[in-house]
């Protein structure tokens, strides 16, 4: 699966870059709470979508946390990420790398990336808002 494909699809389908919008035409559940320890994660509980969202987090942190976690439900729906970390020892680090790129994909256009070309990671980090190795993960994805 192409991550940033499905971001743009999403985005065309919907007519937004919002998670939050996207959540709420897919029917999922989003639930603000303090969580500890985690800034969200997904939950897939008797045919429910649930995206569970730290709510002590800064809005920017909100929206991030909003397209990682959206991902997970798109493409590892039955996936219990905080079992496999907490019980297993498999790496999801993959999941959560995807999640990521996806996040960044989705937040963050190609136009916005074009219109500062001569930027350097550390001013698009400052600029958009995120981590500079979110940056560059979507510096990757850049087309």
């Amino acid at each position: 699966m192409d991550i940033k494909k499905l971001a743009d699809s999403l985005v065309r389908k919907y007519n937004t870059r919002n998670p939050f919008e996207i959540i709420s035409n897919l029917n999922a559940i989003v639930v603000f709470y303090p969580l500890q320890g985690v800034k969200g994660f997904y939950q897939y509980f008797q045919r429910n979508n649930i995206i569970y969202i730290d709510d002590t987090l800064s809005d920017q942190e909100k929206l991030f946390v909003c397209a990682h976690e959206l991902e997970h439900m798109l493409l590892h729906k039955k996936a219990n990420a905080i079992f496999m970390d907490s019980r297993t020892q498999l790496n999801t680090t993959k999941y959560e790398n995807e999640a990521d790129r996806f996040a960044m994909s989705l937040l963050i256009s190609d136009d916005m990336i074009e219109t500062h070309l001569d930027y350097t990671t550390d001013q698009l980090s400052r600029l958009f808002g995120y981590h500079k190795k979110l940056i560059e993960l979507r510096i990757k994805d850049f087309t």
